[in-house]
């Protein structure tokens, strides 16, 4: 390929994903959640080296529903995480954000920008910059070079800012620099950097690992804050996390050699026997 074919795939490409921050209907990328369901993952396999990931496995996420995920390491929790984000395309199987968007069709950038939001297990913020820096980099908004260099903040993207700095529990910390902050304060920021693209699907891998009693107790009640505004997936092992969430009353998911091996309320699958046998134990 030529050097000036280079450079116009690449302005086409630049000129689509701005397109797609300021107007996804423009691309085509509207998601349509009509029939009530956010997520279909229907029968999706992956191989990695003759060993199945995951298995046919099949489940649907509800428009602002919060599903927890549970399983034994090697489940296939991130794996799916990664098919449905685009990281991993799979040998088999179908993925739909809303009733009309292929997610599997699509690139991991192109994603993100249609409203799904991932967050790994380990915190990823810009620590040289500070706390508000973080979530005005992370503002749906045209972030192209010059873009950036003449733009001024809104009311309402200051407002909204705000907002997340509130909901997230740094409003003091605000100019605070976020390599400062510690590990369960940069989870939150985040968290807060994935609201500010205004996601209408959160994948939320391990949220609480190595936060403090009090943090995760503070992260629950951030999450069903956002719980009806957004679809919640989100991948735990600490069962007494995943109980604060359900309430009793919500939906669980236990995954085990790529596949669905139970699913209910969480005193449901507690008592279910292989799935004391294979995760909780005795």
């Amino acid at each position: 390929m030529t050097p000036d074919l280079m450079a116009a795939g690449a302005e086409k490409l630049a000129a689509w994903n701005a397109r797609a921050k300021a107007d996804p209907s423009a691309t085509g990328l509207e998601p349509s959640f009509r029939q009530g369901v956010a997520l279909y993952v229907e029968d999706i396999t992956v191989s990695f080296d003759g060993f199945k990931a995951l298995n046919n496995l099949s489940l649907t996420i509800d428009v602002g529903e919060l599903r927890c995920i549970i399983g034994p390491n090697g489940a296939g929790k991130t794996t799916m995480m990664d098919c449905i984000t685009g990281k991993t395309k799979p040998d088999s199987g179908t993925v739909f954000f809303g009733s009309n968007i292929d997610l599997l069709a699509l690139k991991e950038q192109q994603v993100s920008q249609i409203g799904v939001g991932r967050k790994f297990q380990k915190p990823t913020v810009f620590e040289q910059l500070n706390v508000f820096e973080n979530l005005e980099l992370a503002l749906k908004a045209d972030r192209r070079v010059r873009a950036s260099l003449f733009s001024r903040l809104s009311g309402e993207q200051l407002d909204r800012i705000g907002e997340v700095l509130t909901l997230i529990h740094l409003k003091d910390e605000a100019q605070r620099t976020a390599g400062l902050l510690s590990h369960g304060q940069k989870q939150w920021l985040e968290i807060g950097m994935l609201l500010m693209q205004d996601p209408k699907l959160l994948l939320l891998d391990e949220p609480v690992a190595g936060m403090t009693d009090e943090e995760t107790e503070r992260t629950a009640e951030l999450f069903l804050s956002l719980e009806g505004q957004h679809s919640l997936v989100v991948v735990e092992h600490d069962m007494k996390f995943v109980d604060q969430l359900t309430e009793g009353r919500k939906k669980v998911t236990v995954l085990h050699e790529g596949s669905v091996l139970a699913e209910g309320l969480l005193s449901e699958v507690q008592a279910n026997e292989k799935v004391v046998e294979v995760y909780l134990g005795r």
